[in-house]
């Protein structure tokens, strides 16, 4: 099938997402000609468990508007959940605007009513003429914005010993495996609205074990041994599950604070399954855990200095986490200051951190195919930053050419013309962008963007290919379409010698049967052969879902996985891959 270019108005960046209050305020009635009626709030930086916490209206002042305690937890609520993610815990800005009450004031009760209702041509969704919010909502978040905001409690080591649970003491767990399942080749499956994960087995497709997790999980990583599971939700919650038992089972649990997204664990050789770490987003804050008990060894927060600007951030989140493969390091990104943090676990309790200035924004990301070079995604800057994990330094700083790269953790592949290159997509639009990566063999190619691909269409979050395959997978789970969120395009490697390589859509919800609700495939995963990829097919909680196995030689459905238990599946993690960095 050759490909067309749709030029939809898609998922728009964090950056684009703030609230416009320096422009002109839009009168009462009048809706922008260009406010945004599209898909663009369906990717949403959201703190979701944050919205949970009760807090206290702040001592109020002259002139402050009148709002009940209820109101005030709801409003709490809708901006911790749609609002925060761009704005920050503490409203100073973080990929949007500030919305500290002097900025507020300034405008007044109208004009944030209004740019609520209607957003604006610079980002800013409608939430009112959206349907997303009513009226009394918005009144409400407008009155909401003009107090002082509420800070979250801090997270430190009493809350966080508090918290931690070991179920089955080390001493008292399996000195073998105790179950027949092939751990390399199981898939840790994120459900994420029942809080859980489902391990399948990926030869026969049986789920062999649902375990109750954390609120929305984010992730999976396994330990370098390939024992253990780590698991982490968005409350802040990581569950550490022993493979070895019979069936696999949760032995240590902690939370590490209100908000999250990361875990990681040691990988380098002589270091493996000594310590996990996890990053938070509130508070912003790392914890290093020892590995096989997740006991809390020493947190260390990360406010501090933009690395441009050299302005204080008080609320700098930790994205992504890697181990380095070169050096005792745990690899860890903070947006908000656009660090890249080299965190020397040799010696814990004289902790050796090397900051790299990188770019503000940072997200996602994963290494090379030689495991020696990180490259991350700088989303909100269009850009990707490369860490050499060798030297420990910045080795380059490049514009993608795309609107909102996310990567994943990308995907390696060697082309037929410029030779070892790692590809990330777009959320903002149909994108696909081939980076080189080999300075030896291909200098001349290095760190550049050497092939732009034009896939289905914007809203993508994840590419796939495996050493094995002659293939790289491109989802769309966020375009407005619903055809094109239902699909994967597919590109054969071989044909990258075409100035515009063609691409196949493979119709995954069509072959998944599933007719209600508006499915979306997202987040191909290869098993540890290489020859089957799987893709979720992500449905409404209420509603069936499914994963949908691929065979990559002939890119027919090969099988479904369809049970009552895989409520809204998304996120995959093969053992192996996982455990080895094979992307």
């Amino acid at each position: 099938m050759k490909h067309l270019r749709p030029h939809f108005r898609l998922l728009m960046s964090s950056a684009a997402m703030a609230l416009a209050v320096s422009a002109q305020a839009v009168p009462a009635q009048e809706k922008p000609a260009d406010h945004g009626d599209d898909a663009s709030a369906a990717y949403q930086p959201s703190m979701t468990t944050l919205g949970e916490l009760n807090v206290e209206i702040p001592g109020r002042k002259p002139g402050d508007p009148v709002m009940t305690p209820d109101e005030y937890q709801n409003a709490n609520t809708i901006y911790f959940e749609r609002c925060a993610g761009c704005h920050g815990v503490l409203r100073k800005g973080a990929t949007g605007k500030a919305l500290t009450t002097d900025i507020t004031r300034e405008g007044g009760f109208d004009y944030l009513r209004d740019f609520i209702t209607y957003g604006s041509p610079a980002g800013m969704p409608n939430w009112g003429t959206s349907g997303d919010m009513t009226e009394e909502e918005v009144d409400m978040m407008a009155r909401y914005l003009l107090l002082d905001p509420a800070a979250p409690p801090e997270f430190g080591m009493p809350e966080m010993r508090a918290s931690w649970k070991v179920m089955v003491p080390p001493e008292e767990r399996p000195t073998e495996k105790m179950n027949d399942i092939a751990i390399d080749n199981l898939f840790s499956v994120t459900l994420r609205d029942a809080g859980q994960v489902a391990l399948i087995d990926g030869a026969s497709y049986e789920i062999k074990a649902v375990i109750d997790t954390g609120y929305a999980v984010h992730i999976s990583r396994i330990s370098a041994s390939g024992r253990y599971l780590f698991v982490i939700g968005r409350d802040a919650r990581v569950t550490m599950i022993d493979m070895f038992m019979d069936p696999p089972a949760p032995v240590a649990e902690i939370k590490v604070g209100t908000e999250a997204r990361s875990v990681e664990t040691s990988k380098f050789e002589g270091w493996e399954d000594k310590y996990a770490i996890a990053g938070s987003y509130w508070p912003p804050q790392y914890v290093i855990m020892d590995g096989n008990t997740l006991e809390p060894l020493k947190i260390k927060s990360t406010r501090g200095m933009i690395y441009d600007e050299q302005i204080f951030h008080p609320e700098p989140r930790v994205a992504s986490i890697l181990a380095s493969h070169y050096k005792p390091e745990f690899i860890v990104n903070v947006k908000e200051t656009g660090m890249i943090l080299m965190v020397d676990y040799s010696d814990i309790n004289n902790l050796a951190v090397t900051e790299i200035e990188a770019e503000r924004f940072l997200h996602d990301g994963g290494l090379d195919s030689t495991g020696r070079y990180f490259l991350v995604a700088a989303n909100a800057r269009g850009k990707v930053a490369v860490v050499d994990t060798k030297e420990g330094k910045l080795a380059a700083l490049l514009e993608t050419g795309g609107q909102t790269p996310h990567p994943g953790r990308g995907a390696n592949f060697v082309h037929p013309t410029y030779g070892p290159v790692w590809a990330t997509s777009h959320l903002g639009d149909e994108t696909v962008a081939l980076i080189g990566t080999d300075p030896e063999g291909h200098p001349d190619q290095a760190w550049t963007v050497v092939q732009t691909l034009y896939s289905m269409g914007g809203g993508s979050l994840f590419v796939k290919t495996h050493p094995e395959s002659e293939h790289l997978y491109v989802d769309a789970p966020l375009n407005p379409d619903a055809e094109i969120s239902g699909s994967v395009a597919v590109f054969k490697i071989a044909d990258m010698t075409e100035e515009e390589p063609e691409f196949v859509e493979l119709p995954i919800v069509e072959w998944a049967g599933i007719a209600e609700g508006q499915p979306r495939v997202v987040q191909g995963e290869f098993n540890q052969e290489g020859n089957e990829i799987w893709f979720s097919v992500w449905n409404g909680a209420d509603k069936e879902s499914a994963i949908v196995v691929v065979d990559d030689k002939t890119l027919e459905m090969k099988h479904v996985i369809k049970d009552p238990r895989l409520i809204t599946p998304t996120g995959k993690f093969n053992v192996f891959n996982t455990r080895s960095d094979v992307y």
